[in-house]
């Protein structure tokens, strides 16, 4: 059993969730987050609220299941963001679980 974590801009949310279903991963749960991005030095300077970070309401997915499902599921992340038509691709991460009850 392996923890999938997975994160994206809210725009997005119906579509993990019919990804994580066509990788049959049927039971996951799901967070509001907010993320942020630093801005370059360059902007700051220019910028008259320079002190203000970027703030994008996104989503946090994750699930406790098999490496083949998440196998699938990151095979439908990587086709998903090579048809991306912004800079926000969806990212995940795999955490190896060693025990858990």
């Amino acid at each position: 059993m392996k923890l999938v974590l997975v994160t994206a801009v809210e725009a997005f949310h119906n579509e993990i969730i019919q990804l994580f279903k066509e990788a049959s991963i049927e039971n996951f749960s799901e967070s509001d987050i907010d993320g942020y991005k630093n801005k370059t030095a360059v902007l700051v300077a220019s910028d008259w609220f320079s002190g203000v970070k970027d703030r994008t309401n996104s989503t946090l997915f994750f699930s406790f299941t098999e490496a083949n499902k998440i196998d699938n599921l990151f095979r439908l992340i990587k086709k998903f963001n090579n048809n991306l038509e912004i800079n926000s691709p969806i990212r995940a991460i795999v955490v190896p679980i060693e025990k858990h009850i």
